[in-house]
C-alpha cells in the first residue's frame, strides 16, 4: 500500500495542474488559518484540498509536501545580559537580567524560553558610600550559590582588605514556614521549595552582609539563648518567611548544600 501512495504521489508531480503542495502555492501560515490552502495530494493520501498552515498537523489535512515545504523552526535566544543592580539600596528588592529573540519559532518549532530572570538582593551602601541596611529584622537570607557572584567591595566600600573577616555560620532548626515556599518554581528561587520544617539549616555570615563594626550579621540571633523564636525571610519571594531557633554559632558551615544559606 505504502508502495501505491508512493507512486501516486510522483505521478501527481508529473500530471499538470495536479501537484499543487505548499512549495508551489508558497504557503506557509501559523496557528490556524482556513485561507491556508492549496490543491494536491493530503498526508491522509485523499487529493484535493490540502492545508499549509501548522495546524494541519493536528487536523490532518496537510499538503504532502507540507513537511519539506514548512520546516519547524525553533525559538532562538541570545545570552544573558549582565545582571543590574538592586533596584533600591538599604532595602530587599530585586536584581534582573534579560535575552533578546534572535529567531521567533516557526511552523511548530520550540517556543521562547523565558527572557527575564529575577533574583533578590541588598545593597548595603547609598550612593554616596553611605553604609546602611544592617539593622533589618527579621534575617534575610538567600541561595549560598549567590556568594559566588557578589564581590565583597563592589558591594560594600566601607570593607577593606585590612577590615576582612573570615566571618562565620550559624545553624538554626527551622520552626515553621509559609506554603509560598514550596510553590517556588523559577530558576533562581527554586532553592526555596528545599526548606522544610523541623530541619538543621546553615546560615553563612560574610561581608557585605557582615557589619564592618560589629561583625555581626542582622538577624543572625546569636544573642538568643536558643529558645527564642526568630524570624527569616527569603531573598526574592517575601512571601516565603518563617521562623527558626539557634542552635549554634561555628566557624564554618557544613549543611548539605540545599540546607546553607547566606545572610544578605
Amino acid at each position: 500500500m505504502r508502495t501505491v501512495w508512493l507512486a501516486l504521489c510522483a505521478l501527481a508531480r508529473l500530471w499538470p495542474g495536479a501537484s499543487g503542495g505548499c512549495a508551489e502555492s508558497g504557503r506557509c501560515c501559523p496557528g490556524r488559518d482556513p485561507a491556508c490552502f492549496a490543491r494536491g495530494w493530503r498526508l491522509d493520501r485523499v487529493y484535493g484540498t490540502c492545508f499549509c498552515d501548522q495546524a494541519c498537523r493536528l487536523t490532518g489535512d496537510c499538503c504532502f509536501d507540507y513537511a519539506r515545504a514548512c520546516p519547524a523552526r525553533p525559538c532562538i535566544v541570545g545570552e544573558w545580559s549582565p545582571w543590574s543592580g538592586c533596584a533600591a539600596q538599604c532595602k530587599p528588592t530585586a536584581r534582573v537580567r534579560r535575552r533578546l529573540v534572535q529567531q521567533e519559532p516557526l511552523n511548530g518549532g520550540a517556543p521562547c524560553p523565558a527572557l527575564e530572570e529575577r533574583a533578590g538582593c541588598l545593597e548595603y551602601s547609598k550612593p554616596q558610600g553611605q553604609d546602611c541596611g544592617h539593622a533589618f529584622v527579621p534575617a534575610f537570607i538567600t541561595t549560598s550559590a549567590f556568594n559566588k557572584e557578589r564581590t565583597r567591595q563592589a558591594i560594600s566600600p566601607q570593607w577593606s582588605t585590612a577590615t576582612e573577616d573570615p566571618g562565620y555560620c550559624m545553624e538554626f532548626k527551622t520552626e515553621s514556614l509559609t506554603h509560598h515556599c514550596a510553590m517556588e518554581n523559577r530558576p533562581l528561587t527554586r532553592w526555596m521549595q528545599y526548606l522544610r520544617e523541623g530541619y538543621t539549616v546553615c546560615v553563612d555570615c560574610q561581608p557585605p552582609a557582615m557589619n564592618s563594626v560589629s561583625l555581626r550579621c542582622s538577624g543572625d540571633g546569636l544573642d538568643s539563648d536558643g529558645n527564642q523564636t526568630l524570624h527569616w525571610q527569603a531573598i526574592g519571594n517575601p512571601r516565603c518567611q518563617g521562623t527558626w531557633k539557634k542552635v549554634r554559632r561555628v566557624a564554618h558551615c557544613l549543611c548539605p548544600a540545599v540546607h546553607s544559606f547566606i545572610f544578605i
